[in-house]
């Protein structure tokens, strides 16, 4: 059973040392396990944490509440990436992690680019599956901090012209940001896993070089 870190989680340890461990953080409604199995498509042998959000609507999981669809209060969205970070600190500590790349889905992707912006260090990069822009303030990534963002040309959802802001956004903190467009609506497709394998490969010899993977598990 994994400890009590504050958040319902699943720990799966790494079976190839080199690989930067994974920080899954799942869309609304989802869960613990919900991209388990696209983690070991896009990295197998890496160390893979994966946490439930600890906020529900209306019964759903999530990692920051909503005042509607769309609409988001800056301080419950800071609140959850608080909290979400210092989970990831506990969690790092406890298992013994290297500073992990997200991999978030949605609502999970929005979180995973707050805790860039507000914890740098903690991570060492970031791939955002269908994210939007919901803090404006979202500006300290860390120097050559790598992120794919991922959009879907029919999403209704997170439009590929918000996800074009959170871009530019990141990129003014310093990040390397690549975003890709995919033919898809706001659920994920094979596509988004080969994209993610692709650039977790191409980006592994830097951290694997020390890019993002000496900070300390306290973050900034």
């Amino acid at each position: 059973m994994n400890p009590d870190l504050g958040f319902v989680h699943r720990y799966v340890p790494g079976e190839v040392p080199d690989r930067t461990p994974l920080l899954l953080l799942h869309g609304t409604g989802g869960d613990e396990v919900d991209l388990l199995s696209f983690a070991t498509s896009v990295a197998p042998g890496a160390a893979v944490l994966s946490p439930r959000g600890n906020v529900t609507e209306r019964g759903m999981p999530r990692f920051f509440r909503r005042r509607a669809e769309g609409v988001f209060d800056p301080d419950e969205v800071r609140r959850g990436a608080d909290d979400l970070a210092r989970f990831v600190v506990d969690a790092r500590r406890t298992y013994g992690l290297a500073a992990p790349v997200a991999v978030g889905y949605s609502n999970g992707a929005n979180v995973a680019a707050v805790l860039l912006a507000r914890h740098p260090g903690l991570l060492s990069g970031a791939a955002l599956l269908r994210p939007m822009t919901v803090l404006e303030d979202v500006a300290q990534p860390g120097p050559d901090a790598p992120v794919l963002i991922l959009s879907g040309a029919m999403d209704p959802i997170a439009t590929v012209a918000d996800a074009r802001r959170l871009a530019e956004i990141l990129r003014l903190g310093g990040a390397r940001v690549r975003q890709e467009v995919l033919r898809t609506g706001h659920g994920l497709t094979p596509d988004d896993g080969h994209l993610v394998a692709r650039w977790l490969s191409e980006t592994e010899g830097g951290w694997n070089a020390g890019l993002g993977r000496q900070g300390s598990p306290d973050g900034a």
